[in-house]
């Protein structure tokens, strides 16, 4: 972002994504039965919730925690398209906030490592603590960093996190544990099928920062993913997960600036400019022995991308949906 925007962080005119995200948390403490989430306190003191480990979770569940996701600044709502399609329902995200909310505070970009009893507990923090604790080079770009009094964090985790993952995020945001709110669920699960799946304007974000699109053009967006079925096996509702964006994910970004930006944007976006692109994402996962720094950074795309130049009223295009290949990976 520019030094203005930077100022304005600085300042505190941009909201505080772990302030934001205080009152959904909340309703979710307070209607843990009927979200099937379980609500407790660990050994330090901090606050844990269970969105699909040994809780049940479901799909409302998923909802909430994206917009815990998005820093309490996004709206994520479960909808139905096409009544005929095979894969009818999706998840669909808006945020007027676009850069915080899904660069700030929903990418997963904050890298955790423990020790928990010998073993290592490796997880990718996302969620607005990140905006407090973690030191990832992005926020210098952003502008942004978050002050609150307490802070929340997310992670795709199939257990608990352990009592060392506790005390450093703790250490990171200058915070005691028992200020901090973790919610977990595996990826295999329902609600953490629908928090993956939420994140389809996140990635187009990512992208265009990768792109060195100015971050500060992008004024607002809009984005839909088919929900796609949760699958028992890691692999397997990763690929899905990230199919549902990459071969099924929509985005709409109004952008600020010259038209002819707007236009190289919508046609450098979208996934298809991948030279990984065309098979489901656990095919190309297995082809690369599992190491996930092979795949090119450039698939993690939505699969069809419309950028409005606010300044001309112009909308460009490009990329489409891969409904072939979505049902390979769905079925």
């Amino acid at each position: 972002m520019d030094k203005k925007t930077e100022a304005s962080a600085a300042e505190g005119d941009l909201p505080s994504v772990n302030t934001a995200v205080e009152p959904i948390v909340r309703s979710m403490m307070d209607e843990a039965r009927s979200l099937r989430v379980e609500v407790t306190t660990g050994s330090l003191g901090e606050c844990r919730i269970d969105c699909g480990v040994r809780a049940t979770g479901g799909l409302e569940a998923g909802r909430r925690m994206a917009e815990v996701c998005l820093g309490g600044l996004g709206r994520v709502s479960l909808e139905t398209t096409d009544a005929d399609s095979a894969w009818p329902f999706m998840v669909t995200v808006h945020t007027s906030q676009p850069v915080i909310a899904c660069l700030g505070s929903q990418y997963a970009g904050w890298s955790l490592s423990v020790d928990d009893n010998g073993k290592k507990f490796n997880v990718l923090g996302s969620g607005p603590a990140r905006a407090i604790g973690s030191s990832e080079k992005l926020f210098e770009e952003l502008g942004y960093r978050d002050k609150a009094a307490s802070a929340t964090l997310v992670i795709e985790a199939d257990r608990a996190p352990p009592a060392a993952l506790v005390e450093a995020v703790a250490k990171a945001c200058k915070l005691p544990p028992e200020r901090l709110t973790f919610l977990y669920a595996p990826t295999s699960s329902l609600a953490g099928t629908v928090q993956i799946a939420a994140r389809c304007l996140e990635v187009a974000l990512h992208k265009a920062h990768e792109l060195h699109f100015p971050l500060d053009h992008i004024v607002d967006g809009i984005a839909t993913a088919p929900l796609p079925p949760p699958a028992p096996t890691f692999v397997e509702a990763m690929g899905r997960t990230n199919d549902a964006i990459i071969y099924g994910g929509r985005v709409q970004l109004f952008v600020s600036g010259d038209e002819k930006n707007a236009k190289a944007l919508a046609e450098a976006l979208p996934s298809l400019k991948s030279k990984d692109y065309g098979r489901p994402f656990a095919e190309i996962f297995a082809a690369v022995k599992g190491d996930f720094y092979a795949i090119d950074r450039m698939l993690f795309s939505p699969a069809m991308v419309t950028v409005t130049a606010l300044k001309s009223g112009k909308s460009f295009e490009a990329g489409r949906i891969d409904s072939a290949v979505l049902s390979r990976s769905f079925s």
